[in-house]
C-alpha cells in the first residue's frame, strides 16, 4: 500500500468518526469546475493589440521569463497547467485573445474569431467563459468606456459588449456548457468628482442597450462586476458595488464578486449568503488582495477557507460560478495557475469534510462552546491526505513533485 493510500485510509477513519464520508467529499469536489483565467499566462497582453499599454486600473508587475507570446504557446501552457489540476474545468477568455489573422477591432468581433478556441476546448473537454476587454485600447484613453460622455466612445464600447454576448452564447451552444460573459469597466476619476450621478446614468443606459438583444439563457449567463477603486481612479468608480448589485437585482443579471474589489476591511465571504438570498446566481472571482486589489496568486488563507465554507455549508455551490483572477509576472506563470486552482480545491474539500449538520445543530442549540471546540479541532484534521488521494485517483502525482515538472517544462521551452 502506498503512503498516500495509507494516509488516506487513516484520514478516512478519522472523518468517519465525525459522520463524514471522504469518498462523498471527493465526489463533490470533482464536480466543481474552476474557470482558469487565460490572462495569467501572458500578463494580460492578448493577441489583438500587443503594442497597447494595459491601463484602466490594471497593472502587472514582474519580468519572469517564459510568458506566452502567441495563442499556441498560451494553449500549450494552459494544457500543461490543467494536467496538474484534478477535475474537469473551464478557461476564461478576454476579448483581446481572439485568434485571427484579420485586422479587426473590438466592436467588430464575431464568434468566428474564436473558432479555434472552441475547437481546442472541445478537444480538451473544457468549457469557455468570456469577458469584453474594456481597456488596453485607444477608445479607453480618457478613462471612460460605457459611462463616457463622448457618445462615439460610448457607442464603441456598447457594440463591443453586444458582440461579446454573442460570442459567449456561441461558446455555450458549441460546448454544451453555459458561458459566463462578465462585464467589468475601469471608468472613474483619480480625484474627487463634481458629478457622481450622470456617469452612472450613462452606464445604466449603456447596459440597457447591451442587454436589449435576447440571447439564449441555456448557453449564456450575463454577469456584472463591481470594483471599489483602481490605479488612477482612486476617488470614484462608476461601476460600484451598489450600482451593479441594484442593476443585477432589477434586471435579473448575475453579480460578480471579486475578492479583491472591496475595501481591505470588507469580507467577501460574508457577502455571499446575503446576495444569494436575492440573486439567482453568483459569479465569484477568486483573487488575493494585498492591501487592495493587487491580484496576487490565490493561497490557502483564512478568507479562502471562509469563502469555501460559506458556499458549502449552505449548499450555495450550485448557484455559484468560480473563476480565478490574478496575474503575477514575478513567478512562473504555470505554477501560479496550479497553486491558485489547487488552493481553491483544497479549501472546498476542507469545507466538504466538515460535519456541517452537527455544527449547525450545536449553533441552533446555543452550544457555542462545542461549536468553537469542533471548529478549532477541524483546522488540523488531515484534509490534505484526502486531497493527495484525490490527485492520485485522477492520475496526478501528489505532493510537491508537480513543481519539478513545471521547471522541466520551463527549461525545455527556454522562452525569454
Amino acid at each position: 500500500m502506498s503512503m498516500v493510500k495509507e494516509n488516506y485510509e487513516l484520514a478516512k477513519r478519522i472523518y468517519k468518526e465525525l459522520g463524514v464520508e471522504t469518498e462523498e467529499a471527493i465526489s463533490k469536489l470533482k464536480d466543481i469546475k474552476i474557470s482558469l483565467h487565460c490572462w495569467q499566462g501572458d500578463d494580460v497582453k492578448g493577441f489583438l493589440f500587443q503594442d497597447e499599454k494595459i491601463g484602466g486600473g490594471i497593472q502587472v508587475t514582474g519580468n519572469y521569463p517564459g510568458r506566452a507570446r502567441n495563442v499556441e504557446e498560451l494553449r500549450d501552457d494552459l494544457e500543461f497547467a490543467l494536467s496538474l489540476i484534478p477535475g474537469s474545468h473551464k478557461v476564461n477568455l478576454h476579448a483581446i485573445y481572439a485568434d485571427t489573422e484579420e485586422k479587426v477591432d473590438l466592436d467588430e468581433l464575431e464568434p468566428r474569431h474564436f473558432q479555434t478556441w472552441v475547437e481546442w476546448a472541445k478537444k480538451n473537454n473544457l468549457g469557455l467563459d468570456f469577458n469584453p476587454t474594456c481597456f488596453s485600447h485607444k477608445q479607453a484613453e480618457s478613462g471612460f468606456t460605457l459611462s463616457s460622455s463622448d457618445e462615439e466612445i460610448r457607442s464603441f464600447w456598447i457594440k463591443h459588449c453586444q458582440a461579446s454576448r454573442r460570442i459567449g452564447e456561441y461558446f455555450g451552444r458549441e460546448l454544451g456548457q453555459k458561458a459566463v460573459v462578465n462585464i467589468w469597466i475601469p471608468d472613474g476619476y483619480k480625484d474627487i468628482p463634481v458629478d457622481r450621478y450622470n456617469p452612472r446614468l450613462r452606464l445604466k443606459d449603456s447596459l440597457d442597450q447591451i442587454f436589449v438583444e435576447k440571447l439564449d439563457g441555456r448557453y449564456l449567463i450575463d454577469s456584472l462586476e463591481p470594483k471599489l477603486f483602481g490605479i488612477g481612479v482612486e476617488a470614484y468608480t462608476v461601476g460600484s458595488s451598489e450600482f451593479y448589485l441594484s442593476y443585477a437585482l432589477k434586471n435579473d443579471k448575475v453579480l460578480c464578486l471579486d475578492t479583491g474589489h472591496f475595501h481591505p476591511t470588507e469580507i467577501v465571504s460574508d457577502k455571499i449568503s446575503t446576495v444569494l438570498l436575492y440573486l439567482k446566481e453568483l459569479m465569484l472571482h477568486v483573487s488575493r488582495p494585498m492591501r487592495w486589489d493587487s491580484d496576487h496568486v490565490v493561497i490557502l488563507d483564512d478568507e479562502l477557507f471562509e469563502i469555501a465554507s460559506a458556499l458549502v455549508r449552505n449548499n450555495l455551490l450550485e448557484k455559484t460560478h468560480i473563476g480565478l483572477d490574478f496575474f503575477d509576472a514575478s513567478i512562473n506563470r504555470i505554477a501560479a495557475w496550479v497553486i491558485g486552482a489547487r488552493s481553491v480545491q483544497k479549501a472546498l474539500l476542507k469545507a466538504f469534510l466538515e460535519p456541517k449538520e452537527l455544527l449547525k445543530r450545536m449553533e441552533l442549540e446555543g452550544d457555542y462552546t462545542s461549536r468553537l471546540a469542533y471548529l478549532e479541532e477541524l483546522k488540523t484534521y488531515p484534509y490534505e491526505a484526502v486531497y493527495n488521494y484525490f490527485l492520485e485517483k485522477e492520475g496526478i502525482e501528489s505532493g510537491i513533485s508537480w513543481l519539478e515538472k513545471v521547471k522541466n517544462y520551463e527549461s525545455v521551452l527556454k522562452r525569454k
